[in-house]
């Protein structure tokens, strides 16, 4: 163990399916009108059909990306877009 260095581990993060299962959630919540409003705090367009199939359900989407870049496409599809994050908010990249 003494002679293991940083060269000896390799990260190996994998973030599969998550998209698809929010937007699963959305779906889903949505048709069983168990919600009222969706705040998505991202602003990719993959999420973009389950935000248009809560809308035609009648739900309220707002977005806060929190100071990120939001898809133009995704802004056609959303009812409020509004950040809790103060102005002088700095976020990494």
């Amino acid at each position: 163990m003494e002679n293991l260095t940083d060269k000896d581990f390799k990260l190996n993060l994998k973030q599969k399916g998550v998209d698809i299962k929010i937007a699963l959630d959305i779906s889903k919540l949505s048709l069983r009108k168990d919600i009222e409003k969706i705040i998505l705090m991202i602003g990719d367009s993959d999420f973009i059909p389950a935000i248009k199939l809560a809308r035609r359900e009648g739900i309220i989407d707002q977005l806060d990306p929190l100071k990120h870049n939001v898809s133009e496409n995704m802004l056609d599809h959303i009812d409020l877009l509004h950040s809790i994050l103060p102005n002088n908010f700095l976020v990494a990249s």
